[in-house]
């Protein structure tokens, strides 16, 4: 009889010691919470965020805590600006990329207009694809391997809320994005999985909500989005960066194309 194979311990496949973690709209929310983790998990830090002042204070709260932070503030609205950030990195290219920028401005379809579409699609979807594009060449040139997470949303599963087709179809191509980076490059060695975060407790649905108070025609939306979270509550940051740190690293090593909701049940309802 064939010898078991010994398991290698949950501390070694959860760590990222050793490794360099891209993470885009790290300056709050999602992003920030996955700094913290990916720090605790040992991994050095590539910050990336437009907000230059929360990007430089999160900074030093890790560095306070002993982690390895590089900061580069950034508008990822602008591909430019993407380019000259992977070469203000340089040597230190990353072995795991996490695209969580986004934005998502409510407005109605037949009010939307191209600057709109087009800042929604840039900072949502089209930074995603290049910087995919940068991470897999410099991957490929080091002989393949790391991990992509993007994020999405429920919204690209589930048009729910009403004003969001530009947001819904940016997300929905991070979507499809991933998948056909997974079914390219996995052979290469390169993971590409996608989280789909629903209800989440952050500055940006924080402000959509008190929008949905200040409009009593949006009370119905609200309490039928409420009422599909089996769970009976909304989510915190963290609780995703949890999700983001397991498709990084190993304890995810044979999941690829993964489509991985952390919703409260919302698309279960």
């Amino acid at each position: 009889m064939a010898q078991q194979k010994a398991l290698a311990p949950l501390s070694n496949l959860i760590s990222l010691a050793g490794k360099t973690a891209l993470i885009t709209g790290a300056a709050a929310g999602m992003g920030a919470a996955t700094a913290r983790r990916f720090a605790e998990a040992g991994a050095a830090l590539l910050l990336v965020d437009i907000d230059e002042g929360r990007l430089a204070k999160l900074g030093r709260q890790l560095e306070d805590a002993g982690g390895k932070v590089s900061l580069y503030p950034a508008d990822l609205a602008d591909r430019m600006a993407i380019a000259r950030l992977w070469q203000e990195i340089g040597g230190a290219a990353p072995d795991i990329l996490v695209n969580n920028a986004g934005i998502f401005p409510f407005c109605k379809y037949l009010e939307t207009d191209a600057a709109l579409v087009e800042k929604v699609m840039a900072v949502n979807l089209y930074a995603a694809y290049w910087l995919c594009q940068h991470f897999v060449r410099c991957r490929l040139e080091r002989g393949g391997g790391g991990a992509i997470v993007n994020i999405s949303s429920v919204e690209a599963m589930l048009s729910f809320k009403e004003d969001m087709a530009h947001y819904t179809m940016s997300k929905a191509g991070v979507i499809a994005l991933t998948r056909a980076l997974s079914r390219d490059y996995g052979r290469h060695g390169i993971r590409a999985n996608v989280v789909l975060p629903g209800a989440i407790h952050t500055e940006g649905t924080h402000r959509a909500r008190r929008q949905v108070w200040r409009d009593p025609s949006l009370l119905r939306v609200g309490y039928h989005f409420q009422a599909r979270l089996s769970l009976g509550r909304w989510g915190n940051p963290d609780e995703v960066a949890r999700i983001v740190l397991v498709l990084a690293s190993d304890l995810s090593s044979y999941m690829n194309g993964a489509v991985v909701p952390v919703d409260g049940g919302f698309l279960s309802a």
